[in-house]
């Protein structure tokens, strides 16, 4: 993903089956019509697991038409969890070799609502990172202050710990990281996400400059960072703007198609 901007779109627990064919016979529809608008852009799609299988059969079938040869590459999907290891006694447990093997090729990793819900720890997220790196998959790692963190001024400490933590164990195994390029970052500040709450422009920006700032000092100044904070069709364009987001990662706003491509500039 050297060029473009990417939209991430983390459905959730949203959509079954018919409703995600449904999405993409519309999805395919505007793409093919606005190619010309779309075709520098990255769309990665996180569908629940009981539509993983339906996306991937529903992107098969669409990048196997020759008309839509603009978006090889282009367009992705992967999913929303993964454990760190391909199989096992682990009920209830998504495995990222079985999303391998689907033809997804990323997994969103670190979720607010993964922290915060499940109890997940930058331990365990580092572990599944790391497993998730040596398939040849891409992570999108997730990280983000609440809002007490930030009214303390701990913002970039916060981030700077998920950052290491999350990335410890790939940064000590990765030969170079940033020419495989499988690692993405999405900024989420926690008190902005389905609250309604966007942060300022500036508060953007200066996070996702200490961010940049980080991983360059870390060797991974090609490593991409979207923000995610309640993005919607009446804001992208302004946070878009931004010099250092490199696109979204969507959420209640990318459940329809025409609000997703309004989002991608559409």
């Amino acid at each position: 993903m050297r060029s473009g901007k990417i939209f991430a779109a983390n459905w959730k627990l949203h959509k079954n089956i018919s409703q995600t064919q449904s999405f993409f016979e519309a999805l395919f529809a505007s793409l093919l019509k606005n190619s010309a608008q779309l075709s520098q852009h990255h769309f990665v799609i996180f569908p629940p697991a009981t539509s993983l299988e339906s996306t991937a059969n529903s992107l098969q079938k669409f990048l196997s038409n020759s008309q839509a040869n603009a978006f090889a590459g282009r367009l992705r999907f992967g999913s929303q969890n993964a454990y760190w290891m391909a199989q096992g006694a682990f009920t209830g447990e998504i495995s990222a070799q079985v999303v391998k093997d689907l033809g997804g090729d990323m997994v969103l990793l670190g979720h607010s609502e993964r922290r915060k819900i499940f109890g997940e720890n930058d331990e365990l997220i580092s572990q599944k990172v790391h497993f998730v790196h040596s398939l040849g998959l891409t992570s999108m790692l997730c990280i983000g202050e609440t809002l007490e963190e930030r009214q303390s001024g701990q913002t970039m400490k916060v981030l700077e710990n998920q950052i290491r933590h999350g990335l410890s164990k790939v940064l000590s195994s990765a030969k170079d990281i940033n020419e495989k390029e499988n690692l993405i970052l999405a900024y989420e500040p926690v008190w902005a996400i389905g609250t309604g709450q966007v942060a300022t422009m500036e508060q953007v920006e200066e996070a996702h400059q200490g961010i940049k700032k980080l991983l360059s000092d870390l060797g991974l100044s090609k490593i991409k960072v979207l923000y995610g904070g309640s993005v919607k069709p009446d804001n992208s364009k302004s946070l878009l703007a931004l010099p250092s987001v490199d696109g979204f990662l969507i959420g209640g706003a990318a459940l329809e198609v025409d609000s997703y491509l309004k989002i991608a500039g559409l």
